[in-house]
C-alpha cells in the first residue's frame, strides 16, 4: 500500500449548510479536487469534496453528507490524506516532504549524521531537520549547496555541512571591537563626570 500524505486541514464551520474552512498543503489549492475520496490518517473515514472556492489563505469547501453547521463543526481540526502514488510526479529537483523524511543523512565524505527527520518552512526557505544518533537536532538550510544530492533510490541525502553560521564571525567581531574599545578608555578621573 502506498505511503498516506496528508494534503489538507479542515478548519472551523463555515456559515450554516455544512461548509468548512479547509487549508490545503499542495501548490495548487484546488487540487485536493482531483485526489479523490480525502482520509483520515487511520483510513477510519472517507470524505469527498463536494465543492470549494478560494478564500484569503485558505478554501471554503462543503464534502458530500455534510449538510448543516453542527456536523462540519465535529470536522474541525481533522487531517485528511491521500495515498502517494495518487499525487502527481515531481519535477528535477522538486520533492514531497514525505518522501524525504527518513532517509539517511550522511557528509559528501561518506561519514553518517543521522536521518531527515522534518522539513520545515518558517518563512525564509526549507529547512531540513536531522535526528543524528545522539545530541541536538541539526537545522539546515534546504538548498543545492547544503544538500547537494537527495538519491531516493539510494535512501539517502548528502549533506555539505557549512564551515560557518552567518553572523557568528560578525557578532564575534562586535564583542572584539567592544572590549578593545573598553580597554582603551582612560581612567576616569576625580571630578570626570
Amino acid at each position: 500500500m502506498s505511503k498516506l500524505i496528508c494534503v489538507a486541514r479542515i478548519g472551523a464551520a463555515h456559515g450554516v449548510r455544512g461548509e468548512v474552512r479547509l487549508w490545503t498543503f499542495t501548490e495548487d489549492p484546488l487540487a485536493v479536487l482531483q485526489y479523490g475520496p480525502l482520509t483520515t490518517k487511520d483510513a477510519s473515514r472517507a470524505f469527498e469534496v463536494a465543492k470549494a472556492r478560494e478564500a484569503k489563505d485558505h478554501l471554503v469547501a462543503s464534502f458530500k453528507g455534510v449538510t448543516d453547521r453542527n456536523a462540519a463543526e465535529r470536522l474541525n481540526g481533522l487531517e485528511l490524506y491521500v495515498p502517494r502514488d495518487r499525487l502527481p510526479e515531481t519535477d528535477d529537483d522538486e520533492y514531497y516532504h514525505a518522501d524525504l523524511i527518513g532517509l539517511a543523512a550522511e557528509t559528501s565524505a561518506g561519514a553518517p549524521l543521522g536521518r531527515v527527520l522534518a522539513i520545515h518552512n518558517f518563512g525564509a526557505g526549507d529547512i531540513i531537520e536531522i535526528a543524528p544518533p545522539s545530541g541536538s537536532t541539526l537545522l539546515l538550510p534546504f538548498t543545492n549547496a547544503v544538500v547537494p544530492t537527495v538519491d531516493l533510490a539510494g535512501g539517502r541525502v548528502i549533506i555539505e555541512l557549512p564551515s560557518e553560521i552567518e553572523g557568528e564571525d560578525e557578532a564575534a567581531s562586535d564583542q572584539d571591537d567592544a572590549a578593545a574599545s573598553n580597554s582603551a578608555c582612560r581612567p576616569r578621573e576625580s571630578g570626570d563626570p
